[in-house]
């Protein structure tokens, strides 16, 4: 049997997986670079690794939610992202998907009085 610390870190990454990507997705209405994603979730309390950000971008980019260019003009070349059409309907269609489970999970929650 796992202990119990290994079970709820285990149940916190599935939690996360998911929303991760809402938040992601949240972000790129305007273009924004890897690392500037990374700080900016950090700064809203979403913590996300550069080893997880970056296949996360390349997957979504690969399911046609995401454009990407190259920046050369500054010091170092930088890859941008932004949502594209499709991928802003998604997002939409995820946010409303997330309103209902958030006001769902919120009943069995406070309806038990579990805090």
């Amino acid at each position: 049997m796992e202990d119990f610390q290994s079970v709820i870190i285990n149940m916190e990454q599935e939690l996360r997986r998911g929303i991760v990507t809402l938040c992601v997705l949240s972000r790129l209405k305007t273009p924004k670079y890897g690392y500037a994603l990374v700080e900016e979730l950090a700064d809203a309390g979403i913590g996300i690794e550069p080893g997880t950000l970056y296949p996360l971008l390349r997957r979504l980019e690969a399911q046609g939610l995401l454009k990407s260019e190259w920046e050369t003009s500054g010091p170092k070349p930088r890859k941008y992202y932004a949502l594209n059409e499709t991928g802003e309907k998604a997002y939409g269609l995820l946010c409303g998907e997330w309103e209902k489970i958030a006001h769902s999970i919120g009943r069995l929650i406070y309806e038990e009085g579990i805090e």
